[in-house]
């Protein structure tokens, strides 16, 4: 039986041990097979075959084991079924194999024992590989060549423990001894979180634990991110984002907590130490992680670190010096009054009781490089070699770290030393509305300001970006006082914030002919010069002399947009503005006001995708690991606001500070320059592979440009920068694409002259996404959504919408939040739209309720070819109403009811939709609970059904014998 499972799943198990990546799972199974017997130590090592893939180690393992017999195959099951993770043992089948225990007799020998024991010992030793290797070298029992063989780099540390038992199994009965002396004494000393803090051993640990938590606790307890602009206490104010899995992890929309970033939901790589949280710029990235210093602090969560050390990565760009590790935490973070090197080798010996966080790597000089490897913790080095090493695991193996980062300055070298990667996405809707009431003691102003922000859907869009819902929030006099209704972009969010900053400061009764912008038009340069010159030197904290020497007086400071840099590490005045999108506003500013620069030199640097060549501004030239360089993502949003500041809307508003012919000429550069962009993308698009429609994956740089365009708000622009577009798919995936993109999109793509299939699916559109999408869905024959957090309220809109435009034929709506509520809507569309295709609905919380009302549309359309609602809780009842439904059908081609809990009763009803369809090519009825009868019925039909080709069925309650038996009886069904 046992054999049988082994190999009906062949495939299956090579997948889940190769879908990571790592060898870790394969080895694990090794070790658990060697300590049961079940492989001798030539099988072990006719596996470990140097210079062979994991997945052909993962089938020579299957074949061997196989070829023993059913208790060994018994033995391999148990193993894989202890080794997964749940997630990958889903789709598996472990008989009655998973509870299989080591049945050997009690080892006679040091040697045995350590075989026997295998597994505990890799998990025992591989905190401490060097230790042991220390005690073995002094023992006389290891040479050295042989040390420094087991600790190559290249190895993680659970292999260089197995490297090590190998090697002991051979070095006779004392080397056997003494590793398990010194595993038991390491298991005797072992120091628990919580237990030992108070003990004597561990008193100066706990000295030091409480200075650090008293001085994060101090730099946490005001919100930091927009610090000068009013003192707000963190718990009064924060307001939770949404926190998602990234890309590659399962379940990506799944509602992450904060135990779940640091904990091991979502993890890919087991080898890995580090937590990516990524996120666009304002989304809340360093929010999120003063919230969880203050909470650590408080000892109100991550219990299980006893330090923490926060780091910034604009203050690690200040450093110079060549620091040690042991300097870089202590001089950066928090300085022990005593007992310092026993502190730091507290560090070193119990790496999984400490806790780094870096907040803002796409703020760090240098990009990321693995290429100088730095082990030694007591080794000075600079910064970014000790920064990067400590990322990559390569010092300080075991800690676990979380970095923030925008995702666009993540390099594919640091995603393969990830662990895993979570997604912060900014407000829900409900957050808004919370942030906005938290801003406001006054009921009655926060719910002025929400009304304002609901009833303008551009505005909307904009505020689920924190930083934005921060200026608007702040702006509430402006945004009450003159309307909403003009404001549409980001530039017109930012000059409102301006207005409000030079407004609050300008005297009582002081009035001025000149424009607001014109009268402090000289402080808007200086500032505008550092911010610009910050960008290009990677610089977001200046010395007091760098804001001296571009001409920043005190006067200037004191508007508000400059703030001094709380950081006791530094001897003098450091400043930072508010936000680095402020930043990149003044930086703004500059080039559309600066009337001695070269206009067309300064935009072409600023909208060209690719470009090499050095000069004043660099804007596209990627960092370089040795030197700093200018960041793409911080100057893309630069010209983002460029775009905005030189368009018609806000020319008047800039006539008085820069000649009228000076502005026209950078606004029709602009539209030049980013009009080139978009067409060097449109001839990048391959020729269709015969049979295929045409269609292109958008590149980074497409959204970017698409949200330039969207700044100026000139339609005969997007018209004319779309009228060369020829493609019928334009796929837009994993582009964090929330609703302000989803504006732009629009505002761009209605002007399409051909209708195509958008794809945004794994992105963050929302319901106010949906909502903003919507001016260009007469453009869109097909729209796939999945995985975007869309409710049944997105839905009604989208529907709503949909049944008015002709060219609407397809949506793909997998993973995301709808219920039985959305039927109602889709099977209205249904009824109504006389030619739609595709509804896909997988992976949902429709249940038989919702397939019932589905089923009243599908009754009544004579069109619909594709039906998907995998992964949804529809039932027997439910499969009967669809298959009532669609008896009749003479369109339907594909149907899927996956995982939907359908039994024989179900079947029996699809039966009658088989039997009578001329049109049905595949049904998948797989993981349901299906039973020999239904089987029959699905049989039977099929004998008077000659257009069907399969009909899946893997996952059912059947035996190994009764699927024997009816492959053989109908080749189309599929086990």
């Amino acid at each position: 039986m046992s054999a049988q499972l082994v190999l009906r799943q062949r495939a299956e198990l090579v997948q889940a041990l190769c879908c990571g990546g790592t060898s870790e799972g394969l080895e694990s199974i090794l070790d658990l097979l060697l300590s049961w017997g079940s492989l001798v130590w030539e099988d072990y090592l006719s596996v470990c075959v140097a210079g062979k893939t994991l997945s052909s180690r993962t089938r020579d393992l299957l074949d061997l084991v196989y070829s023993k017999g059913d208790s060994a195959c018994c033995h391999l099951l148990a193993a894989f079924s202890q080794v997964l993770p749940d997630a990958q043992k889903n789709n598996l089948s472990f008989g009655k194999c998973s509870d299989v225990q080591n049945s050997q007799e009690m080892p006679t020998s040091a040697t045995l024992t350590l075989l026997s024991d295998r597994p505990g010992m890799v998990t025992k030793l591989r905190q401490c590989v060097d230790g042991a290797l220390d005690v073995l070298f002094q023992k006389g029992f290891l040479t050295s060549s042989e040390c420094e063989g087991i600790q190559l780099p290249v190895y993680t540390s659970s292999q260089q423990v197995r490297r090590l038992l190998d090697l002991v199994q051979f070095k006779g009965e004392g080397a056997a001894n003494m590793l398990l002396q010194f595993s038991q004494k390491i298991a005797t000393a072992a120091v628990l979180p919580h237990e030992n803090e108070k003990s004597a051993q561990s008193a100066f640990v706990s000295e030091f634990q409480k200075k650090l938590c008293s001085s994060i606790s101090a730099q946490s307890h005001f919100l930091s991110t927009y610090s000068g602009t009013g003192k707000f206490s963190l718990d009064d104010i924060y307001t939770e984002g949404l926190l998602e899995l990234g890309q590659g992890g399962k379940d990506t929309q799944m509602s992450l907590n904060l135990k779940d970033v640091v904990g091991r939901v979502g993890t890919l790589n087991k080898e890995a130490d580090t937590v990516l949280i990524s996120g666009e710029a304002g989304c809340g990235k360093s929010t999120f992680l003063q919230r969880l210093h203050l909470l650590w602090a408080r000892r109100a969560a991550l219990h299980d670190y006893l330090l923490l050390f926060p780091f910034s990565c604009r203050k690690l760009n200040t450093e110079e010096r060549e620091l040690s590790l042991k300097e870089l935490l202590f001089l950066h973070c928090c300085w022990p009054d005593r007992d310092q090197d026993e502190l730091f080798q507290f560090i070193l010996d119990h790496p999984d009781l400490v806790l780094f966080t870096f907040d803002g790597l796409d703020e760090f000089k240098q990009t990321f490089s693995d290429d100088r490897r730095h082990c030694c913790p007591t080794k000075p080095a600079k910064v970014s070699v000790l920064f990067f090493n400590l990322l990559q695991g390569s010092l300080m193996k075991g800690v676990q770290k979380l970095v923030t980062s925008r995702p666009e300055a993540v390099p594919p070298t640091l995603r393969q030393y990830l662990c895993k990667e979570v997604l912060l996405k900014g407000f829900s809707t409900d957050g808004i509305d919370c942030f906005v009431r938290k801003h406001h003691s006054d009921p009655g102003v926060a719910s002025r300001v929400l009304e304002s922000i609901r009833s303008n859907t551009a505005l909307l869009g904009l505020c689920h970006i924190p930083v934005f819902c921060w200026i608007v929030s702040k702006c509430y006099k402006e945004l009450l006082g003159f309307g909403n209704s003009s404001l549409q972009t980001i530039t017109d969010v930012y000059l409102m914030v301006l207005h409000h900053f030079f407004h609050h400061r300008v005297c009582k009764g002081k009035r001025s002919e000149k424009s607001w912008v014109q009268e402090h038009l000289h402080t808007i340069m200086r500032l505008g010069k550092l911010a610009l010159q910050g960008l290009h030197n990677s610089h977001y904290m200046f010395p007091e002399t760098e804001v001296q020497n571009c001409g920043v007086t005190e006067d200037d400071i004191g508007k508000g947009f400059l703030i001094q840099s709380k950081n006791i590490s530094f001897d003098n005045k450091h400043y930072e503005f508010l936000h680095v999108t402020m930043q990149c506003f003044f930086a703004a500013l500059f080039i559309t006001l600066d009337i001695n620069s070269n206009d067309k030199l300064t935009i072409q640097r600023l909208f060209v995708t690719e470009c090499t060549s050095k000069g004043c501004l660099g804007i596209c030239q990627a960092k370089r690991p040795d030197g700093p360089g200018t960041e793409a993502p911080n100057l893309q949003i630069t010209s983002t606001f460029v775009s905005g500041l030189l368009s018609q809307r806000h020319q008047g508003l800039l006539l008085q500070c820069c000649p009228v012919q000076t502005l026209h000429k950078r606004s029709k550069l602009v539209v030049k320059y980013v009009s080139r962009g978009m067409q060097n993308h449109f001839k990048s698009i391959p020729p269709p592979v015969k049979g295929e429609k045409k269609s292109m994956h958008a590149m980074p740089s497409f959204v970017w440009l698409i949200k330039c365009i969207y700044e100026m708000q000139e339609s005969e622009v997007a018209k004319n920068v779309v009228s060369k577009l020829d493609v019928e798919h334009l796929k837009l995936t994993y582009c964090s694409i929330g609703p302000l993109e989803c504006t732009a999109l629009a505002f761009v793509l209605q002007h399409l002259k051909c209708p195509v299939g958008l794809q945004l699916d794994s992105n963050a559109v929302g319901d106010v996404g949906v909502e903003q999408l919507l001016p260009c869905l007469h453009v869109c024959h097909s729209l796939y959504l999945r995985n975007n957090n869309i409710s049944d309220e997105g839905i009604a809109k989208l529907v709503e919408k949909g049944v008015q435009c002709d060219s609407f034929q397809k949506i793909a709506l997998f993973n995301n939040k709808l219920t039985d509520v959305c039927t109602q809507h889709l099977a209205y569309l249904l009824k109504t739209k006389k030619n739609f295709l595709s509804l896909r609905l997988g992976n949902n919380n429709i249940t038989a309720a919702g397939a019932e009302q589905l089923a009243e549309g599908l009754r009544c359309s004579q069109s619909l070819q594709f039906l998907g609602l995998w992964g949804n809780k529809v039932g027997d009842k439910g499969a009967q109403a669809l298959a009532r439904a669609l008896e009749n059908s003479q369109a339907l081609v594909w149907m899927s009811l996956v995982d939907n809990g359908v039994g024989s009763a179900g079947a029996q009803a699809l039966a009658k939709v088989i039997q009578n369809s001329t049109t049905l090519e595949e049904l998948w009825l797989s993981k349901n609970c299906i039973t020999r009868d239904g089987v029959q019925y699905l049989v039977q039909a099929l004998e008077k059904n000659s257009s069907v080709t399969a009909i899946w069925l893997r996952g059912n309650n059947l035996s190994p014998e009764e699927v024997e038996e009816f492959s053989l009886k109908e080749r189309r069904l599929t086990f």
